[in-house]
């Protein structure tokens, strides 16, 4: 599944182009693709309105309207794009049209990505945590948000309402960077630990946009993929040697997730006395 990087990289990629557009129609090919409203509620209420601002929020791409937001989740395999041609490519399930004569594009092979129709922000706001790349996101913040918590570090990066965008790649190249392993409890890391944990968080976001994120399996951006493939220190790496101290990879289940760690590298912290 994409997560913030990718995410961002969409939006960096599309909103040039939809700032300023009249929307026209939304039509969805595949009837479950609108999540909470209609392509008539589209005409009734955005039918020629303009775009005035496109962004991330978690990993929801937004198209902010006077008034009322799409929000767009691209789940395992959505790919979100401009086209001016007539047709349509055979995986897309739904298409939005402009005056303009613009198409965006929602192509999802899987089908699990949804389009959401809201009057703002607040029902995604309130199930997600603060994001990562904020200026109100500080480390002290961070650390007290660890402190309420008696959780497996790896579930608790993982779970969007406490904090957004994460997902299993980047959480596991964060904490072989801070040399915290996967299976300790969130109230036990030492504070030196969090502050490096809360910068190699903010680092390795901004590394991944810049370099148009991490290509998986079939994430790409207008058919370029993300180089921040290149750039992966343990993910993916089961069986190889550690890039810091030599020791093979271990590859197991955490949090339900495939996970990959230095057993050396990565001290577990399992009470206050680790």
């Amino acid at each position: 599944m994409p997560e913030l990087p990718e995410v961002q990289t969409v939006v960096n990629h599309i909103k040039r182009d939809l700032m300023g557009e009249k929307l026209r129609s939304i039509i969805p090919l595949w009837d479950k693709v609108l999540h909470n409203f209609s392509p008539s509620d589209i005409h009734k209420e955005l039918n020629g309105k303009v775009i005035i601002d496109v962004y991330r929020r978690a990993k929801f791409i937004i198209l902010q309207f006077n008034g009322r937001i799409i929000a767009i989740h691209l789940r395992m395999t959505g790919k979100l794009y401009i086209s001016s041609d007539s047709g349509h490519p055979k995986h897309c399930t739904a298409f939005i049209e402009f005056n303009s004569g613009k198409k965006l594009i929602f192509e999802d092979v899987r089908k699990f990505g949804r389009f959401y129709l809201y009057n703002d922000l607040d029902p995604i706001n309130h199930r997600h945590g603060p994001e990562p790349l904020d200026s109100n996101f500080t480390v002290k913040k961070f650390q007290g948000m660890l402190l309420e918590k008696k959780r497996n570090i790896k579930a608790l990066l993982l779970d969007q309402s406490f904090l957004s965008g994460l997902g299993n790649i980047y959480v596991d190249e964060i904490l072989w960077k801070s040399k915290i392993h996967s299976n300790s409890i969130s109230n036990a890391i030492p504070k030196k630990k969090v502050e490096a944990l809360y910068h190699n968080i903010r680092n390795t976001l901004k590394e991944a946009i810049v370099k148009k994120g991490t290509t998986i399996i079939d994430f790409s951006v207008n058919g370029e993929s993300g180089k921040y493939a290149n750039m992966l220190q343990v993910f993916g790496r089961e069986g190889l040697e550690c890039f810091q101290c030599g020791t093979l990879i271990n590859k197991n289940k955490v949090a339900g997730r495939g996970t990959y760690t230095c057993q050396t590298c990565q001290k577990v912290y399992k009470g206050f006395n680790s």
